[in-house]
């Protein structure tokens, strides 16, 4: 693959980096500094985002509505016919279900069980409630408006995953998708990997996984699975495989990904990552272009050196992207 990049269908952005849970899961709400992604930072990158031809852009985060003018960033995308979606944890959507049916494509709203469970997770009382209020105003705003979730499979909900794709179904949206938690990267604002004892608090342990495989395997049986669950069932055995070379039991495999060639990740402060998990490549921030970091000396030989299947990050990996360049 080109080292150079010319064509980045898929650009991820980060508008704000603070967020309005405490998921157990995840260090992101540790923040203690706010920074956004301003609309005259955005404005600066537009040219090369045009000639990088991105045609889809993931508002990530953080919570992206705590940002201050979210939707000035999306119109600006979507006057140049770029798809724009929304992450979100659903706590803010109830407030504003008009402008997000307006301005952007779809949504993503992270659902981590059945309503308790949800709420433990989030370990914020009522999320689930809020969440729920939230999808009745969207769809009470645009009744056909695509919304799915997202489920981060851990030790709190690994026993309810056909629970909570029963919750999904009852809410009326489209299509759940399943992942493993991540608990080894330095991802979600985390300034080195956890401790041993610390991914064990959230991750599945050899006691747990015989659950986890009951579950997987009844979840298969009785739901669509490629379809109103995302993943296939290959890929639902997959979530267990990934907890276990977490402990040993099996070699960690690395997943079909071409990320850094085809999507890039740009923090609320400027960092250019090549996808959710690696280091930085760059800074927008210092007044290089977006295109420049991302055609820089670093991001190439990053790219060139990247062995994706024997990279130690990579094998790791939870959340892989593969698209047909």
């Amino acid at each position: 693959m080109n080292a150079q990049l010319d064509h980045l269908p898929i650009l991820i952005l980060y508008p704000h980096n603070r967020c309005n849970c405490r998921c157990v899961m995840c260090d992101i709400w540790k923040t203690d500094q706010v920074k956004d992604i301003s609309a005259i930072d955005l404005n600066r990158h537009l040219a090369d985002i045009e000639r990088l031809r991105v045609e889809w852009v993931v508002f990530s985060g953080g919570e992206p509505l705590m940002h201050s003018d979210l939707f000035r960033l999306a119109k600006l995308l979507r006057a140049r016919n770029i798809r724009t979606t929304l992450l979100s944890t659903g706590l803010l959507v109830e407030r504003y279900a008009s402008q997000i049916a307006s301005h952007l494509d779809d949504i993503v709203i992270s659902l981590d069980g059945p309503p308790d469970i949800h709420d433990q997770v989030r370990r914020v009382p009522g999320a689930f409630a809020s969440l729920s209020a939230g999808i009745s105003a969207l769809f009470e705003c645009k009744p056909d408006f695509p919304i799915s979730f997202r489920c981060t499979v851990q030790k709190l909900n690994c026993s309810r995953l056909r629970h909570t794709a029963t919750t999904a179904r009852g809410l009326g949206v489209r299509s759940i998708s399943f992942l493993a938690a991540d608990v080894t990267s330095t991802g979600f604002n985390r300034d080195k990997p956890w401790p041993i004892f610390r991914q064990d608090e959230v991750s599945i342990t050899a006691s747990e996984l015989p659950s986890l495989d009951a579950e997987i395997e009844a979840l298969i049986r009785e739901e669509d699975c490629g379809g109103f669950v995302s993943e296939s069932p290959e890929k639902l055995r997959g979530i267990a495989d990934r907890f276990r070379a977490r402990i040993g039991l099996t070699q960690p495999i690395a997943p079909l990904c071409n990320a850094p060639w085809v999507s890039a990740v740009v923090e609320a402060d400027g960092t250019v990552r090549p996808c959710f998990f690696h280091a930085p490549v760059g800074s927008i921030a210092n007044g290089d272009s977006l295109l420049q970091v991302l055609n820089g000396d670093r991001a190439t030989a990053f790219r060139q050196s990247l062995d994706v299947a024997n990279n130690p990050t990579c094998r790791q990996c939870v959340c892989s992207l593969h698209r047909k360049l």
